[in-house]
């Protein structure tokens, strides 16, 4: 049983390899660049992000690692927060755990400590962190609040940090928060906003973390409550019966997680402040009528049971985004490029034929793709890359 924390390396990215080389192939599985240094393959420990050992959570300087300001979405109306709170928490009395990313002013806070929650506000805007810390003085140690960017936890850029960026295990050995076994329920729930800016490369993030149980699911597997615009939320959920909406990230998110829609809102009910704290003007009409979803991604339990890993999951973000650069093509010509194995073999393995698109294939029809691919014993090679890897997560 797989035991995050335990025995990791450094998240493993395919798209760490440069592009040195057309093609490689390697006997393990996976498809590795032979002339590539190790130097200059990110994943290794040296390249791992560090934190100033001599700056604390709540104390400013100057930062080696430097955060571009941004225009954040905060939860503004006690209405939306008080509904939040009913979805969450239900008829729950017990002290639960939650993580509240980028609260600001502080309403949706107000509101789980009055239905009796436990919260650590992990708040990115200096200007926002007296007000939450002066709330906290009126609980009785049930609020606490760090500076720190839980989107921008244990970045890839190589460097030393200071807050708000940081990583994931200096946070957490500050709250006093210890690994769980993936077998186990959440260890906490996160809340927050995805930022408007980055949306899409946050959700990819979220995803190679999750895939290589680093970052926060090195301790488990943390729940996650976001609002995100609502056509991300249309491309995260669509499949086959939706064409025009369906893409690898679909694929990824379905696969990894228990995806639930809780709520809907108007933008009309958030507040955007901009980078000094102050509230910013609606500029567009399209932001104005449009929705946020409120979405519950749970990952699941049985996610490493099988042939997927931490360790070869890279190789199935690869066949994804590669199969998903033509959508409309055939299976068959992806799989050419793809694998050295039989493509017409790999077709009556699972069950599909040579007609099959893309974009007919479900989450569960590319996962059971991955895997016939993965376990094929009569062949040493099993997989070909080429120069589609690129170092960007997009």
């Amino acid at each position: 049983m797989w035991v995050p924390g335990v025995g990791l390396p450094s998240r493993l990215m395919l798209s760490a390899l440069t592009r040195a080389a057309r093609f490689c192939i390697l006997k393990s599985g996976a498809v590795r660049r032979m002339d590539v240094p190790a130097g200059n393959r990110r994943g290794l420990s040296d390249y791992y992000p560090h934190l100033m050992p001599s700056v604390g959570f709540g104390k400013s300087s100057s930062r080696v690692y430097r955060c571009r300001s941004e225009t954040k979405r905060y939860i503004t109306s006690p209405r939306v927060a008080e509904t939040l709170v009913r979805i969450l928490r239900g008829k729950r009395k017990s002290c639960q755990l939650f993580l509240e990313c980028n609260p600001g002013p502080g309403i949706l806070t107000r509101a789980l400590l009055e239905s009796g929650a436990k919260v650590i506000a992990l708040e990115s805007d200096k200007t926002f962190i007296p007000q939450l810390k002066s709330l906290g003085k009126k609980v009785n140690g049930r609020l606490e609040v760090v500076y720190c960017d839980f989107f921008k936890l244990d970045p890839r850029s190589r460097g030393i940090l200071t807050p708000p960026i940081m990583t994931s295990d200096m946070l957490f050995q500050y709250l006093g928060i210890e690994a769980q076994p993936w077998s186990k329920g959440a260890p906490l729930k996160a809340i927050g906003i995805l930022p408007p800016k980055n949306e899409r490369n946050a959700l990819w993030k979220l995803l190679h973390d999750l895939y290589s149980c680093t970052s926060v699911y090195k301790y488990g597997r943390v729940e996650l409550n976001l609002f995100i615009t609502e056509k991300e939320c249309r491309k995260i959920m669509a499949n086959p019966q939706n064409p025009g909406l369906y893409q690898a990230l679909s694929v990824l998110c379905q696969i990894a997680c228990g995806i639930k829609l809780l709520h809907t809102e108007s933008c009309l009910s958030f507040g955007t402040y901009t980078a000094n704290g102050q509230l910013a003007k609606q500029k567009h009409r399209e932001s104005l009528e449009q929705n946020l979803c409120f979405i519950q991604l749970t990952p699941h339990k049985d996610l490493f049971t099988g042939t997927l890993t931490p360790f070869n999951y890279d190789v199935f973000f690869h066949m994804l985004r590669q199969c998903f650069m033509k959508r409309g093509a055939k299976l068959i010509d992806h799989l050419h490029s793809l694998s050295p194995i039989d493509a017409m073999h790999i077709l009556k393995q699972i069950k599909k034929n040579k007609d099959v698109k893309v974009i007919d294939m479900y989450p569960e029809d590319f996962q059971h793709l991955f895997e016939t691919i993965e376990c094929y014993k009569d062949d040493n090679y099993k997989w070909l890359y080429d120069d589609f890897m690129e170092d960007v997560i997009i």
